[in-house]
């Protein structure tokens, strides 16, 4: 069995959201496109998150990308300095089935197999829900952090940005 799921109820600040741990999660690669940035500079006007949604939308990078493995965006958070409060690398793009071709500008990285919380969102606007969703994990991500690997995926539940729904694997021991 690829996964092996255990259901867990973890207290999110003031609701509760149901977590799913799942025991190994296969790994996989995703090509994008990646900045460097940290939490502090994504709550002012130089935040990066934003900026690289609207370039790939405004640039079409996801139709560059080669050996896509399904129709999903993939929002991946790694390369962590340290915590929360650190830098990150963040890379907006898809799940491919290899990574032989990456295209200029483009890069390819790695999600590593392991233990997962999956979160999702309520549904609405993905600008809202995604943050708010994040700032409860933050306060409690259903296990310690191992701060490698997070990722969110926006699946045909987030065609309507207005009205989204959102899966969140954060990466824990």
């Amino acid at each position: 069995m690829l996964l092996a799921l255990l259901i867990a109820t973890a207290a999110l600040g003031d609701g509760a959201v149901p977590a799913k741990i799942i025991d190994h999660f296969e790994s996989f690669t995703v090509i994008g496109v990646s900045v460097r940035t940290n939490n502090t500079k994504e709550q002012t006007p130089d935040g990066q998150i934003g900026k690289t949604w609207q370039r790939v939308s405004q640039e079409r990078f996801l139709d560059k990308i080669p050996n896509k493995a399904d129709k999903n965006i993939v929002a991946v958070y790694t390369d962590y300095a340290s915590d929360k409060d650190g830098d990150y690398t963040f890379v907006l793009g898809a799940k491919v089935t290899s990574d032989k071709e990456v295209p200029t500008g483009i890069v390819s990285i790695k999600i590593p197999a392991g233990r997962y919380a999956k979160f999702t969102t309520e549904k609405g606007p993905a600008y809202k829900v995604v943050p708010d969703t994040w700032n409860r994990v933050w306060n409690n991500p259903g296990g310690e952090r191992a701060y490698q690997a997070d990722f969110e995926i926006y699946d045909q539940r987030a065609v309507d940005p207005e009205k989204s729904q959102v899966d969140l694997y954060v990466g824990i021991k």
